[in-house]
């Protein structure tokens, strides 16, 4: 029996396939609307989804469950663990009556994150940087807080390959952007709960058009996961009041640095041949 929202999920995509159509609409309806399953019936669940009050019975025992009420458990557990409000965090930070250690603990978590998100991560970014490298283009996405990750991405990949572009939307021109992405592409979308509207919107958007979809986030089950070809879950624990996003960063570094090895050596040229061109411009000081 899974003991988390995230296994439950995990389990779900797991054996998707292999559900009777009954069992996928349950199953589907379970992960797009995880807030309902918390606080509605099972009647109305099973309204909702279009299925027989009995199918969700059967699917939950399929799952590993005595029941649905033990199932709908897991999803009320994940309503009580939500995010804390980034100003309730900041008020303990504020009273906490020792700050001289901060500067010290923010490290110690950060040093944490990493080596969580090392260790889930080591083979997965791995075959997410040969699918990227497959992708005719790769379009990457990150807004708010996330946008430096999307964007350290996007520069550093961009110096050996020049078909990668960065989604930002700016002046309202997301749509405009989304109509590039095509089949033979890939996106790659960065959040962490909650989760803004713009990145769930590229998620979809990519699915929608057939696109290898990667999400570095911080849930199996986030929006822009729940489709997605490959998840690289990272860890963002802190002691102040945001979320950290060292360990995002380095998924990202990680990813560029497979990308340039699987290349080889025409990657190598592509670099020098950028590394030089700045040089001769001007990009930096003499």
């Amino acid at each position: 029996m899974p003991d988390s929202f995230d296994q439950l999920a995990s389990l779900i995509r797991a054996q998707f396939a292999e559900m009777s159509p009954q069992f996928q609409a349950g199953a589907a309806f379970l992960l797009d609307h995880p807030d309902e399953i918390a606080v509605s019936s099972m009647r109305k669940i099973a309204e909702r989804a279009q299925v027989q009050p009995a199918a969700l019975v059967r699917l939950s025992q399929q799952l590993g469950f005595p029941g649905w009420n033990e199932l709908r458990e897991l999803f009320v557990a994940r309503v009580r663990t939500r995010p804390e409000p980034l100003t309730d965090r900041a008020r303990s930070l504020v009273k906490s009556p020792v700050k001289e250690a901060l500067a010290h603990d923010l490290l110690v978590a950060q040093h944490h994150n990493l080596d969580v998100t090392g260790a889930h991560n080591a083979s997965l970014i791995v075959d997410a940087a040969k699918l990227l490298r497959k992708a005719t283009h790769v379009h990457v996405a990150g807004f708010r807080s996330c946008y430096p990750v999307a964007f350290g991405f996007v520069y550093g990949y961009r110096l050996f390959r020049s078909s990668v572009s960065l989604l930002t939307g700016e002046a309202g021109t997301l749509e405009m952007q989304l109509r590039g992405i095509e089949k033979s592409s890939a996106t790659i979308v960065v959040g962490f709960a909650p989760y803004s509207v713009e990145s769930a919107r590229v998620a979809a958007a990519a699915v929608e058009r057939g696109s290898k979809l990667i999400a570095i986030t911080d849930s199996a089950v986030a929006p822009i996961a729940l489709n997605a070809d490959k998840v690289l879950i990272f860890s963002h624990e802190s002691p102040s009041f945001f979320p950290s996003l060292v360990a995002a960063s380095a998924i990202a570094e990680s990813l560029v640095a497979h990308l340039l090895a699987l290349e080889g050596n025409e990657a190598v040229a592509a670099l020098a041949k950028a590394e030089a061109e700045l040089h001769a411009k001007g990009a930096y000081v003499a």
